[in-house]
């Protein structure tokens, strides 16, 4: 369990790195009205798998950690949303990052179906950005700094 917690925090720092170069560069050919290339293409495409790969180690984390035992030993769900730190552990944090990595699925997604740069551009610095903010919300900043 300790080199799955080990790689879901170091792989971590890859992921916010990229989902960081991604959104940037998407809000700025943005509003440079830069052309698509594969190079941006290959930036979103890396950003989305690197995600993805968290996802999995966070959900393979979660199951090894046996939260649902945690729950069970300090009362119930009731008791867990009262604490903040078991809160953030077991509900907040999963369920933002859940719905960070599906913001960047759905960015993807929606920009391959554009036709030309800036509507792409658009789409991946919209949900990029939403999904940046998310993570950014979410990091336990002060396991990160210990």
């Amino acid at each position: 369990m300790e080199t799955v917690q080990f790689i879901h925090s170091y792989w971590a720092y890859l992921v916010l790195f990229v989902l960081i170069i991604a959104t940037f560069n998407a809000v700025f050919k943005f509003f440079g009205n830069k052309e698509f290339d594969a190079k941006d293409f290959r930036i979103s495409l890396f950003t989305l798998i690197t995600m993805h790969i968290q996802l999995l180690i966070g959900i393979i984390l979660f199951f090894m950690k046996d939260y649902f035992s945690t729950i069970e030993q300090v009362g119930g769900m009731g008791e867990v949303m009262k604490n903040s730190d078991l809160r953030n552990l077991i509900v907040e944090h999963p369920t933002t990052m859940i719905i960070a990595v599906a913001l960047v699925t759905i960015g993807y997604s929606k920009h391959k179906k554009k036709l030309v740069s800036k509507p792409k551009f658009k789409m991946l610095a919209i949900f990029y950005t939403l999904a940046l903010i998310l993570v950014l919300a979410k990091i336990p900043w002060n396991l990160w700094f210990s």
